[in-house]
């Protein structure tokens, strides 16, 4: 057998190996699209063990459902919707999501920042997801009224400005079913307590399920 002949047999065999190999892994990426979470403290599970919070229930709730999304949960305490902007573009390059989770704005107006800054970082976030082929799913927020009600209701209003202006679905305040209760805080009497975070799926679960293509 020439050199020749044997090299091709050679490469047709390895072809006809790695085939089923790549088939499959192209079947699991079509199988298992991604939800990206970009949250602050309240979706990162401030003070809770890892399998507390509610994106952790949310995981566990595809599954019982037979859903095959996988869930990435980029959230980190004390993010702001610069933060998450800004780590944004690498996020969707990773993981390639199809829907983006933006629970964000909440230590901007704690930090009294500018509306129009958080109204334009979110918008930008909307519109990096959907560049990247993402539906980007926004959460309003909102802040104490001690902030003033000029300041407090231009915040509140921007998370259903953005929404309208982009298109995109929008969770109600993720707090507001408890937020009168001091016993579904934590001792900060900031962050959720494990016993909330149920509340806080059922309150995020309207708007992501009719996203979920089965």
């Amino acid at each position: 057998m020439s050199l020749r002949i044997f090299l091709s047999i050679l490469l047709s065999s390895l072809l006809l190996m790695s085939a089923p190999g790549r088939a499959a892994e192209s079947a699991m990426t079509l199988q298992n699209p991604t939800i990206l979470v970009l949250g602050d403290s309240l979706s990162a599970g401030y003070g809770l063990d890892a399998d507390q919070g509610w994106v952790h229930l949310l995981k566990q709730k595809l599954r019982t459902g037979d859903f095959p999304h996988t869930v990435i949960n980029a959230s980190i305490s004390g993010e702001t919707t610069a933060g998450g902007l800004a780590r944004l573009p690498s996020l969707l390059d990773r993981h390639q999501p199809q829907l983006v989770l933006v629970e964000l704005g909440g230590n901007d107006g704690l930090r009294a920042l500018p509306v129009p800054q958080i109204r334009q970082n979110l918008e930008r976030i909307v519109d990096l997801s959907a560049d990247g082929g993402a539906t980007a799913v926004l959460f309003e927020m909102r802040i104490p009224e001690n902030y003033g009600p000029t300041y407090t209701e231009a915040f509140t209003r921007t998370f259903t400005q953005v929404s309208e202006a982009r298109g995109v679905p929008l969770v109600p305040f993720l707090l507001a079913a408890f937020a009168t209760d001091p016993a579904a805080f934590q001792s900060d009497g900031i962050h959720p307590s494990a016993a909330a975070q149920a509340q806080i799926l059922d309150t995020v679960w309207p708007a992501l399920e009719p996203l979920l293509n089965r």
